[in-house]
């Protein structure tokens, strides 16, 4: 049983030579012969090259260099100290491939794609997010307001800001019971249950208490920042049985996602947040204000959807820049499977939030009929209005 890492190297040294440096520095390996290490070390947890050629490398490392459970040893081993190696120019960690043995010990997510769409009534159809506008300076009372706009509008989640947490100008307990109280008047209304994705990003071992707390509150979704609280607070959510979705943002990922000579590449988060147990994680959008190329956005929506093991697929979150003029473009590039989430999109219409959240109902009416946005945009206002401000 072995982790295979699939890596990018550029480096002075032949490709070949540099995949054996990766190896060393991966596994059992020092910049000099140490006469601590013997035959049986090197045989048993030493990694080795599988493959090397063009700029590409493939590496073997032994199940039992690997703490069963431990996605922060994994990640020390795969996408540690390898980064610093003199010898190699730039190094990005394109692929892994856990075998069985590893990923039986992780529960992947609770609710995942489908349970998502049984808690909130949606069928075959890309959920509607948004993100409160402004990120952050609104009181919970305020805030709560926004949130009352958007779900009248017909959105099915709402998020807070990955910037928004416990914030002295709004109190998380406080913002959390307006907020609740809010769609509970929505579902009186409208009959239909709005997500209220909950940012209780904070240290890790206060993590379970905070989202304790605002469960009783009655809280139905959960959210962490991933790569600023770190992975393992995935797990130590989906560990806790708290009996809600778990949305993951990835705030921070572009530091060493970024770079398509060097770092990490997205996917390889998707399978571990996957493994860990995120039923939502955001992915690229392809249009939209955010870095994304179209192939690896892509491949990232395959991590989290394809067949992988026994674990449910976790639902992908686009968002970044959106607007009703691209659902047509999003679904055409994503496919239904996606919660698409409007910030500016829906809060920056000329008629206000409610319209701004209609107006991507309608968007997204007009794409499953198969009419044109311009042609639906005729006979409904708060779509026709978005189109002329967001040409």
């Amino acid at each position: 049983m072995e982790v295979i890492a699939k890596y990018y190297v550029e480096s002075r040294l032949p490709v070949k030579e540099a995949a054996k440096k990766i190896c060393e520095e991966c596994s059992t390996g020092t910049w000099t012969e140490v006469t601590t290490t013997t035959k049986g070390v090197e045989e048993r947890y030493a990694a080795k090259v599988v493959d090397a050629k063009d700029n590409i490398a493939k590496i073997a490392i032994p199940m039992d260099d690997f703490e069963p459970g431990n996605i922060a040893q994994l990640l020390s081993i795969v996408a540690g100290n390898v980064f610093g190696l003199k010898e190699i120019k730039n190094l990005r960690l394109l692929d892994i491939d856990l075998p069985g043995e590893f990923v039986k010990d992780f529960r992947g997510p609770q609710f995942g794609i489908e349970g998502i769409r049984k808690i909130v009534g949606v069928g075959r159809r890309p959920l509607i997010g948004t993100i409160v506008k402004p990120k952050i300076g609104l009181e919970p009372v305020e805030y709560s307001k926004v949130v009352y706009e958007a779900a009248m509008g017909g959105v099915d989640l709402v998020k807070m800001d990955e910037t928004l947490t416990d914030q002295n100008f709004c109190r998380l307990e406080e913002n959390v019971s307006w907020v609740m109280d809010v769609l509970d008047k929505v579902k009186q209304a409208t009959d239909r249950k709005v997500l209220f994705a909950v940012n209780v990003t904070t240290r890790q071992d206060e993590l379970v208490e905070r989202a304790e707390k605002v469960l009783q509150l009655g809280a139905n979704c959960l959210m962490i920042d991933i790569i600023c609280s770190g992975l393992s607070s995935i797990q130590i959510l989906r560990d806790a049985n708290l009996g809600v979705p778990i949305y993951c943002h990835r705030t921070g990922h572009a530091a060493f996602t970024r770079n398509e000579k060097h770092g990490v590449r997205w996917a390889v988060y998707c399978k571990l947040a996957r493994l860990l147990g995120a039923d939502v994680l955001h992915c690229g959008t392809i249009v939209g204000k955010m870095h994304g190329e179209r192939k690896e956005v892509l491949e990232d929506y395959k991590a989290l959807r394809n067949d992988w093991f026994f674990f449910s697929p976790t639902m992908p979150a686009a968002s970044g820049g959106l607007h009703p003029g691209l659902v047509e473009d999003l679904i055409k590039n994503l496919g239904d499977d996606v919660i698409m989430n409007f910030g500016g999109g829906i809060h920056g219409h000329p008629h206000g939030t409610r319209a701004g959240a209609t107006a991507v109902v309608q968007a997204l009416d007009a794409v499953n009929q198969r009419i044109s946005l311009k042609e639906y945009a005729k006979s409904h206002e708060e779509l026709r209005i978005a189109l002329e401000k967001w040409k």
